[in-house]
């Protein structure tokens, strides 16, 4: 599979303090990769390199084959950028936007009015493109962002944090977009502060900190980083969470959950013999589940903070 973007040793130096400090990262065509880490870990410096926007240190950067230092006009031409908030005219309609677009890429009339068309179609905005932007919800913005981003087809796009403030159904939209942009060939790089938007999306992630890279892999692979399967247990009543505890063999994890939890590394033999432990120390359950370690908790295994 042809890597699209390609990163070695890659640093980024501000006076004493390095943003970039020797990262390696790839990520193959047609894929979602994931870039997650702390505030402070490098994550949008290293998409404003790749996007030609900064200048790199030193190391290598690679989008599409083209050295993003040596050749910026080729890596322009073949990427796209949405960034944390969207850069459309909110006094135009959203056909109006898109084909301001088509003519910014140097589209004729009628070539840019047809490619408006075809993107709201594929962005289900088709019944809403006469409509003013300042009409248009979080979600549809945000879709129309990116169909902004893809009028001259790049095959790689970079998406910096493209859901930060949207609702839940805001978030679901354009995700479902996302997908149907990989699945037509789109090699996406995404940065994000929601761990559950990686685990939706990504074929890949990479863990930075402190501007170098500190884990990666699927999400399933680092999440077995931070441990084994576990089993939450919700006791009815609080009076008796140590007793579940020792019981089962866990820890109280929230008192006021009522929540107990123990590893699970054989997860129906444990969950059976926690239901018997709980039966044998007379202590009702509410609740009982199991579980796999989350992306929240591989930031805290790996970096011991949270994300941002």
């Amino acid at each position: 599979m042809r890597q699209m973007i390609r990163v070695r040793e890659l640093t980024r130096t501000y006076g004493n303090r390095n943003a970039l400090d020797g990262l390696d990262l790839t990520a193959d065509e047609g894929t979602v990769h994931a870039v997650l880490g702390p505030n402070g870990a490098g994550k949008t410096t290293a998409v404003r390199i790749l996007t030609t926007l900064l200048r790199p240190t030193s190391g290598l950067a690679e989008v599409a084959g083209h050295d993003v230092a040596r050749a910026p006009d080729a890596v322009r031409h073949r990427i796209g950028l949405v960034g944390q908030h969207a850069a459309l005219d909110e006094g135009l309609s959203g056909r109006q936007n898109l084909e301001l677009f088509g003519r910014l890429h140097h589209l004729g009339a009628k070539a840019a009015a047809r490619r408006a068309d075809a993107l709201l179609a594929e962005f289900s905005l088709a019944d809403t493109g006469h409509r003013p932007v300042t009409t248009y919800s979080g979600g549809m913005r945000r879709r129309l962002d990116l169909a902004a981003s893809l009028v001259v087809h790049p095959p790689v796009l970079f998406l910096d944090e493209p859901t930060t403030g949207l609702d839940p159904r805001g978030r679901a939209e354009v995700w479902q977009a996302v997908r149907r942009l990989t699945g037509g060939g789109t090699t996406v790089l995404l940065t994000t502060q929601y761990l559950e938007e990686a685990d939706q999306l990504a074929d890949r992630i990479s863990v930075l900190d402190r501007g170098r890279r500190i884990a990666e892999g699927t999400a399933d692979e680092l999440k077995a980083r931070a441990g084994a399967d576990r089993i939450d247990i919700v006791v009815r009543e609080r009076d008796r969470l140590d007793a579940a505890a020792a019981a089962v063999g866990g820890t109280v994890v929230d008192t006021d959950r009522r929540l107990v939890s123990r590893p699970a590394p054989d997860r129906m033999t444990a969950l059976t013999a926690t239901v018997t432990a709980l039966a044998a120390a007379g202590v009702e359950a509410q609740d009982i589940a199991l579980r796999r370690p989350t992306l929240d908790e591989v930031f805290l295994t790996l970096t011991g903070t949270e994300t941002a």
